[in-house]
């Protein structure tokens, strides 16, 4: 039982919610004890899909401003790629996570966010990076991540300005992928998180590592990579019962091999 992430199971989605009040801030301990939870979830064959949002009117307000007051040059460095670190691992983790921005998301908030596969966000959350007000820069991916889902342009304007939008702004400029009233939003991202879990767990994992490929790799090589798992698909015995689902006009029943 972690401290601060309460996990529900229902049916084959986890819903994780951070509780760490008043803000939800991403402390140290929060952080390794997220690390320590992806690999419970991605061991776990009963968890085809996973939720996350924050309990209050906060998704994450942040890192914990209080460590900082300690560290050095050295520490804060580690600090980054502690965080950095951890939220590769959840954009390439191989179970889609959904975020339910359900309140202010900021500063090392919406760099977790953005590492996370699918954003919805409610219509009255407050996202941005406002780390240029400490004197800092963000440290946990977001001058990396924010560019690619933006335009540079954007993104270097609300770096700059520390600018925070609401959930409506954030999805017009595609930085979440859907918005809702704050009371709809969890209920809209369990369904989205549903819809997929009907999937096949095997492909899933390949589409996921296909559609990260074209953030790291050339386009020739992410084509590649593409073939490669395309083929590696028809091993499964899940391509089978899908492409005879399909045939027979029925829905496929997938064994998640």
């Amino acid at each position: 039982m972690s401290a601060h992430w309460n996990v529900q199971l229902e049916d084959r989605v986890a819903v994780v919610t951070i509780s760490n009040p008043p803000a939800n801030a991403l402390s140290k301990s929060v952080l390794e004890e997220l690390q320590e939870l992806l690999g419970q979830w991605e061991a776990d064959s009963s968890i085809k899909a996973i939720v996350l949002t924050g309990e209050g009117r906060f998704f994450i307000a942040g890192a914990d401003i209080k460590e900082f007051t300690q560290m050095d040059v050295a520490d804060a460095k580690q600090a980054a790629k502690l965080g950095q670190g951890l939220f590769s691992r959840l954009e390439t983790f191989p179970k889609p996570i959904i975020a339910a921005i359900n309140g202010a998301c900021l500063g090392g908030g919406l760099e977790l966010a953005m590492a996370c596969h699918i954003r919805l966000a409610a219509v009255e959350a407050k996202l941005g990076l406002p780390e240029l007000n400490l004197g800092l820069i963000p440290g946990y991916g977001g001058t990396q991540r924010l560019p690619r889902l933006v335009g540079r342009g954007k993104a270097t304007q609300l770096i700059l300005t520390s600018e925070m939008i609401g959930g409506e702004e954030a999805l017009r400029i595609g930085l979440v992928e859907g918005v809702y009233p704050a009371e709809q939003l969890l209920s809209e991202a369990k369904k989205l998180a549903a819809a997929i879990s009907q999937k096949s767990a095997v492909t899933v994992r390949f589409a996921l590592e296909a559609i990260h490929s074209s953030s790291t790799l050339s386009h020739t090589e992410g084509m590649d990579k593409e073939a490669e798992l395309f083929g590696k698909a028809f091993a499964t015995e899940d391509v089978k019962e899908g492409v005879g689902a399909f045939l027979e006009k029925r829905k496929p029943q997938f064994s998640d091999r």
